[in-house]
Formats: C-alpha cells, sequence, structure tokens
C-alpha cells in the first residue's frame, strides 16, 4: 500500500467554514484533511473550464459501460 505524500500549510478561513468543515468530517467519520483535501479538489475541477469535471465524465463512463447498446440504436 502507497502511502499518500502530504504537505503542510497555514492558511485562514472564516469560523463557520471551518465549523462546517469538522461537522461534515464527523458525520462522514472521515478525518478533517481528507474533507479539506476533498473539498480543494473540487474547487480546482470547476475552475478548469477547459475539460468537464471529473465526476461528470465518471458518471458518461458508467452510462456508456450500462446503456451502449442502447445509445447505437437509438443513433440509427
Amino acid at each position: 500500500m502507497t502511502a499518500t505524500v502530504r504537505e503542510k500549510f497555514s492558511s485562514q478561513a472564516s469560523p463557520e467554514v471551518l465549523a462546517a468543515l469538522r461537522q461534515l468530517a464527523e458525520l462522514q467519520g472521515r478525518q478533517f484533511q481528507a474533507v479539506l483535501d476533498e473539498a480543494l479538489r473540487d474547487y480546482l475541477d470547476r475552475q478548469q473550464k477547459d475539460r468537464p469535471r471529473r465526476h461528470v465524465m465518471n458518471a458518461f463512463a458508467s452510462s456508456l459501460a450500462e446503456f451502449d447498446s442502447l445509445y447505437r440504436e437509438l443513433a440509427k
């Protein structure tokens, strides 16, 4: 199993945002840093407008896998 490399950084956020992230992490049984990392990745995905977001492409691939034959018939 490969360990994930993490880099420490310091920043500031509003107390409300931090409290909401901590609450979400607790409700999901996850570490705060994992929730923060996911939030940052989602933000980066949304900012990269020249390509579709990762979850959209995953849903598209899943749909193709499930309904490929239907899509082929509809395209005729």
